[in-house]
């Protein structure tokens, strides 16, 4: 998000905030709790997820290195509407609200960066949205999550690997699904050749295969 600010928004945005690695299970933030600053991913990945009052956890979304956790609900000065919890080590500058909100008002770029990541943030809300309602199929739901992952850890190259960080009771939570099922369906993809795994590494072998579950 703030990767391309020119000079002088670039040393404010490096002179706020305080960086850490946290362990895997660390809580960023919790649904409800007053939001009290946003949190930039450096590496690792992040669960957002929001509880019923039955106590029933629906995962939202992993957020990947970039991301900026919080920011609609700083902005907004809500509460936070989610949970954020690391799934492996995580290193993460965070940043008090105050001292983001005088940046962005500040620097009129990272103003328009901060509105940018806000639509982002949307159309992500949107399209997840939409797979979990109109995805006539857990295979095709599945398929749909290993793209985006694998897509996102590429960063444009050709190989599409990452680290598979959830369980499968979490990943059948994250497509609205069974564990049995995503069991399942990952055993198929694996004798189908449109994944190979080893260990938690995940690797697309045929992601047009997936490309036509998915749709």
């Amino acid at each position: 998000m703030f990767c391309n600010l020119d000079t002088m928004a670039l040393a404010g945005f490096e002179s706020i905030g305080v960086q850490a690695t946290l362990p895997r299970g660390a809580k960023v933030f919790q649904e409800d709790e007053p939001s009290n600053g946003v949190f930039v991913i450096c590496t690792g990945q992040v669960k957002l997820s929001c509880t019923s009052k039955e106590g029933r956890t629906l995962i939202l979304k992993i957020a990947m290195p970039g991301d900026v956790l919080g920011l609609g609900a700083v902005i907004s000065g809500s509460r936070y509407e989610v949970t954020a919890e690391t799934i492996e080590p995580t290193e993460i500058k965070s940043i008090r609200r105050d001292d983001f909100l005088s940046f962005i008002q500040k620097h009129g770029e990272a103003s328009l960066h901060a509105a940018k990541a806000l639509s982002g943030e949307y159309k992500a809300a949107f399209f997840d949205a939409r797979r979990l309602a109109l995805s006539g199929s857990a295979a095709g739901r599945l398929a749909s999550v290993l793209l985006d992952w694998g897509k996102a850890a590429s960063c444009g190259k050709p190989e599409m690997r990452f680290t598979m960080a959830l369980t499968h009771e979490e990943l059948a939570n994250l497509v609205g699904s069974s564990r049995e099922t995503v069991t399942r369906m990952l055993g198929r993809f694996k004798r189908e050749k449109l994944i190979q795994m080893r260990g938690t590494s995940l690797l697309i072998l045929s992601p047009h295969r997936l490309e036509e579950l998915s749709a």
